[in-house]
């Protein structure tokens, strides 16, 4: 079962890219007859992607009957079930607006964030005492639905702001959409990075001190920048840890986001040096035929629904769930503050755009940044900050 389940994740990465080709040949041949551009292109594009959805869909639901569990109990597979449901959310969308563009920028993100998920353990594993509830199931997916649904805000945020902002000239607009661009390509990094030392067979342990003063090992699969609390080399031959860090930080973590980093950049600075341009300019003209209008909607429509689901899913159900594991509905945990954090920003997303009229070009800037808000979450405090989710 559990073969099949990663053959079917596969053949949805597979679908996703091969709909992405698709999308680009929409939106490249498209035309004032659109319409039949559309339907050449756009059709056997959006079929792919069902079919990718269905055999992601496929995988998540073998490998549920497999763990006997909803499969959302490590970061392997929350990143997964996050990658699958924004292409579901994508897919309800474009049935909506039916706009090619949106679905050539949106599948890229979904390929990258399964890629993501791909670099991290994959075994299946029983659930610790905490996570043996039916709320475990009913948080994290409603909380990763809402999720994936702002995500669809980014996208339509990031198409207006490449239509529409003059990237030929210096300003603080291309810094920030050149940034992104940076951003993403660091997500590429960790996936290099990972392959690269795995492919070596990289690995080393090492002890270390926990916060509650109990002895502990740790094996590194990418060599050690950071060392966790009072760590010792165990493995013969291993690079000491440059620095060692307090035990809030996890330092095999940390060494990992610094490694991808490190990848990322390279990986930019080599696509600045083929491209000869900035990787926002080459994007540009694929946006160029978007509908300003049109994405404003989808972004402002995408956060209206979003939002609820992620208040139920990361709020109250993740209260009712935090008080029957902990016995409290509050606790300051890193996750829950970065998950308050994200639905203040939201919240204010909204008041701005209903109170004051933030359309265009400001409610574009807030849904990315939204969505790096929600990737951060994801990313940097799941693998840095240790607390109670660190189970991820």
């Amino acid at each position: 079962m559990v073969s099949v389940s990663e053959t079917l994740l596969f053949v949805a990465f597979v679908a996703y890219l091969v709909a992405t080709f698709l999308f680009g040949g929409a939106v490249k041949s498209s035309s004032a007859a659109a319409t039949n551009s559309y339907k050449r292109w756009g059709n056997l594009a959006i079929i792919v992607t069902i079919i990718g959805f269905v055999a992601n869909l496929g995988y998540f639901i073998t490998r549920w009957i497999a763990a006997g569990h909803a499969p959302v109990s490590n970061l392997f597979e929350f990143t997964t079930a996050f990658g699958m449901l924004v292409v579901g959310a994508f897919i309800l969308i474009h049935f909506i607006y039916k706009t090619p563009a949106l679905g050539l920028f949106a599948l890229p993100i979904a390929v990258l964030i399964i890629a993501y998920a791909s670099m991290f353990p994959k075994d299946i594993t029983p659930l610790i005492p905490a996570l043996k509830s039916h709320w475990l199931t009913i948080h994290v997916i409603t909380a990763a639905l809402g999720e994936a649904i702002l995500a669809i805000s980014a996208v339509a945020g990031l198409i207006w702001l490449l239509k529409n902002i003059d990237l030929t000239k210096p300003s603080k607009q291309r810094f920030w959409i050149e940034a992104t661009m940076y951003l993403l390509v660091l997500v590429l990094g960790f996936v290099i990075s990972t392959v690269s030392f795995s492919a070596v067979d990289y690995s080393a342990e090492y002890s270390y001190i926990d916060k509650e003063g109990n002895p502990h090992d740790i094996e590194y699969n990418l060599p050690a920048l950071f060392g966790m609390n009072e760590s010792e080399v165990i493995t013969d031959g291993a690079m000491e840890p440059l620095i060692e860090v307090p035990p809030l930080i996890n330092g095999k973590k940390l060494t990992t986001v610094v490694w991808a980093v490190l990848f990322g950049t390279v990986l930019y600075g080599l696509l600045r040096l083929i491209l000869r341009k900035r990787i926002a300019t080459v994007l540009q003209p694929l946006a160029k035929k978007a509908n300003s209008q049109l994405m404003d909607e989808i972004g402002y429509r995408s956060v209206l629904i979003g939002f609820p689901v992620f208040t139920l899913g990361a709020l109250i159900f993740a209260m009712i769930w935090a008080h029957e594991a902990w016995s409290r509905f509050w606790g300051w945990d890193p996750k829950e503050v970065w998950a308050l954090i994200t639905w203040l920003f939201y919240a204010v997303f909204l008041h701005l755009r209903l109170t004051k009229g933030w359309q265009g070009e400001k409610s574009a800037w807030l849904a990315l940044i939204g969505f790096i808000i929600i990737m951060f979450n994801l990313i940097a405090v799941n693998l840095i900050i240790a607390g109670l989710h660190s189970y991820a």
